[in-house]
């Protein structure tokens, strides 16, 4: 038996394993792996086809395990394959799939529904759209971040813009953007297509994933299904780490496309689940999410209007918070339970013109509005027999234009401009008083706010002549309306004013980001760096011991900068190695301290062996010690206890593709077993029997296998 006793010990039962179906299906694929001879890899990844010949990239159907995101032309946008395979274990939610991009991590929760932190920003500073609409969270403290309800295997695409280089997709966006797409099926005679794929691994660990299209040249229907599952894991030093969750979401689209250039689409989504938090005094028992969105696209138009793309959506995202559910409460503890929800409305409209033959211009306007209720329950009851209380109302209006000048094969030119009017209302009845108790009026009931903010950028992008180098740089200045959290999690504003809803001021970005690609049939290698000054950056400021949970927000001035470089080298047609390199640095310009929560110094290093139709590879990640640090102050999650320690986790896989439709792959993650932390985590929670201040350790070794059919 190839797992050890310390991981037998991890799929033990616990209180999730009334999911018996998910423990066998998880054995089912872990005998797999014990029976496949862990040799090697199939071949190249889609994204690197083309430096094979025309013949060869076209036999590749099924991509290889992918263990480090690689940019599309320039080091700033980065475009990966969320169905493909990867190291570490196959992504649970976007924040997951996200921290293979260098650049990214992630502050941890428990197992699951981590939240995604870009070059040490976090929040609405790093906008999500989940094909075209934002997804959004309820949670005061972000239980549900935005990419909690997004499953990456169903879409087709992840596209990351870093930095403020780009103003076609939202307010904010000082950190980057991020886009998780599905292309729209196009067929040219009636057909089916389907793609599954079965997970198993370590910890009762279980997914399944479906998408099935059917379609003619003129209609098309499509399925996206996928359910995951896994029980609490184990630290390095065999501990149980409360982490378990249990999910599922269905989405369904019908589109018409009645010619080449249409396309009219709705789609419908929905979802729900459940997760034990060990960072956290409760958990989540309900994370149910409703969306409807319906598309339209015309392209090819005309000579001077090129195409339009406009859509309008609406979501509903309810979720249920308690501490007696998935755990027991401590002695001396009163259950408790808090139901809140979020919907939102919007809509978007860009049209895009030819301005002569070389001149290409966006202009387009999109809106939203978002109304958040709570409601709660002292003891064991159910918060669905009281009424909904309105807490905030949030909304956006914004003009942006884009516009992108060739001015021949080797230069090109990036300008845009946006302008937004974003307003909130505060509709709470009561705020926290002193040691946060929600007792006293609230000074601010039913007051609103708003502020016409403007954001924009240039970019110029160079190939050298007869060289294989493009480089770039570019300007950016954002203004952020503070978001929901901001405004309305905090116990105090600045000044221990009694909220933070109309003392904290919109940041203002100002952002040069500079890079270069340099890509040959061999070498692929990039490098990207950034340097900012943050007007009025939001800070959350914690206290210690009985005031830990009594949060402030204020603003400061900051300092931020940092890059990241990614390598990929072909030394033969059967190797691949390739590495990576991502440092963040920032600065209270106003203290002269660190700021908070900013990732260390990582590197990842990876090297791919192919041999027909094996492959076997190999992921080492390094990460330094972070002794930047500002105690007990953060963000709306996190904060920093002091500094953290580094450690280097090697991971293993294997893969072997039966055919063209028919993929194995099987791998071990942190393979020596190593007890280690993030410096981005959460304390674990006291209910669980941690002391303060002891953040939440990483799962050791893990087994896992993944079987995909794409036909």
């Amino acid at each position: 038996m190839l797992i050890p006793n310390k991981t037998q010990r991890a799929c033990a039962l616990s209180p999730f394993d009334r999911d018996r179906y998910s423990h066998r299906a998880s054995v089912l694929l872990l005998s797999l792996f014990a029976c496949a001879p862990f040799a090697s890899r199939a071949a190249e990844h889609t994204e690197h086809a083309e430096h094979t010949s025309n013949d060869a990239a076209a036999e590749v159907v099924l991509p290889t395990v992918e263990v480090s995101a690689s940019p599309l032309n320039i080091p700033i946008v980065v475009v990966t394959d969320p169905k493909a395979p990867r190291q570490p274990l196959p992504a649970s939610d976007g924040a997951d799939y996200l921290k293979t991009v260098p650049g990214f991590t992630a502050i941890r929760n428990g197992g699951s529904n981590g939240d995604p932190v870009l070059r040490g920003m976090f929040g609405s500073r790093l906008n999500m759209l989940a094909n075209g609409a934002p997804s959004l969270g309820a949670c005061p403290g972000r239980m549900d971040p935005p990419t909690s309800y997004i499953a990456p295997e169903s879409y087709d695409k992840v596209t990351v813009i870093k930095g403020p280089q780009t103003v076609l997709y939202g307010p904010g966006a000082s950190a980057g953007t991020v886009l998780f797409e599905r292309e729209a099926p196009r067929f040219d005679k009636p057909g089916v297509h389907m793609d599954a794929s079965l997970v198993g691994g370590s910890n009762g660990r279980n997914d399944e994933n479906l998408e099935v299209t059917a379609g003619t040249p003129e209609v098309y229907g499509r399925l996206n299904a996928n359910k995951s599952y896994a029980q609490d894991y184990r630290d390095g030093n065999g501990n149980t780490v409360p982490s378990a969750w249990s999910k599922w979401n269905a989405d369904a689209a019908v589109g018409i496309t009645p010619d080449a250039n249409t396309l009219i689409e709705f789609a419908a989504s929905a979802g729900d689940g459940n997760a034990r938090y060990a960072g956290r005094g409760m958990d989540g028992v309900r994370f149910k999410r409703d969306s409807f969105q319906l598309r339209f696209k015309k392209q090819n138009i005309g000579e001077f209007l090129r195409r339009v793309d406009a859509e309008v959506y609406y979501s509903d995202a309810d979720h249920r918070m308690d501490n007696y559910t998935l755990r027991t409460p401590p002695p001396g503890s009163m259950a408790m339970a808090s139901d809140v929800r979020r919907r939102t409305a919007g809509g978007r409209i860009a049209a895009t013109f030819d301005l002569g033959e070389n001149v290409q211009w966006v202009a387009g306007f999109d809106a939203q509005s978002n109304n958040l209720d709570t409601r709660s329950a002292m003891g064991v009851l159910s918060p669905s027999s009281m009424p909904w209380n309105s807490s905030a109302s949030l909304s956006n209006y914004g003009l942006f234009s884009e516009l992108t000048w060739e001015i021949n094969d080797a230069r090109r030119v990036v300008a845009g401009a946006r302008l937004d009017r974003s307003g909130a209302t505060d509709e709470r009845a009561t705020v926290s008083g002193s040691m946060g108790m929600m007792k006293m009026p609230n000074p601010t009931a039913d007051e609103t706010r708003s502020q016409l903010l403007p954001s924009g950028f240039l970019r110029y992008e160079h190939t050298l002549a007869e060289t294989p180098v493009t480089w770039y740089a570019g300007l950016g200045h954002t203004e952020r309306f503070p978001d929901y959290w901001e405004l309305f999690s905090p116990k105090r504003g600045p000044s221990g004013s009694t909220n933070a809803f109309t003392g904290i001021e919109p940041e203002k970005t100002t952002q040069l980001d500079i890079g270069a690609r340099y890509r040959t049939k061999t070498l692929d290698a990039s490098i990207s760096a950034y340097a900012g000054y943050v007007n009025n950056f939001i800070l959350f400021s914690y206290g210690s011991g009985a005031t830990a949970n009594l949060s402030q927000a204020s603003n400061v001035n900051a300092q931020i900068m940092g890059g990241e470089i990614s390598t990929f080298w072909f030394p033969s047609a059967s190797w691949k190695l390739g590495g990576s390199v991502a440092y963040a640095w920032g600065r209270n310009v106003d203290s002269g301290a660190p700021l908070p929560q900013i990732p260390p110094l990582e590197m990842r290093l990876s090297a791919d062996y192919t041999w027909r139709e094996w492959s076997v590879g190999g992921l080492w990640r390094v990460v330094a010690p972070q002794r930047r640090y500002a105690l007990h102050e953060g963000n709306v999650v996190g904060q920093d206890f002091g500094p953290s320690a580094g450690f280097g986790v090697v991971s293993v896989n294997a893969q072997y593709n039966f055919n063209k439709s028919a993929q194995l792959s099987i791998g071990i993650d942190n393979l020596f077993d190593k007890a280690y932390t993030e410096h981005l985590n959460l304390a674990g929670n006291a209910g669980f029997g941690y002391a303060a201040s002891t953040p939440i350790m990483s799962p050791g070794r893990t087994f896992w296998g993944r079987l995909r059919i794409k036909i």
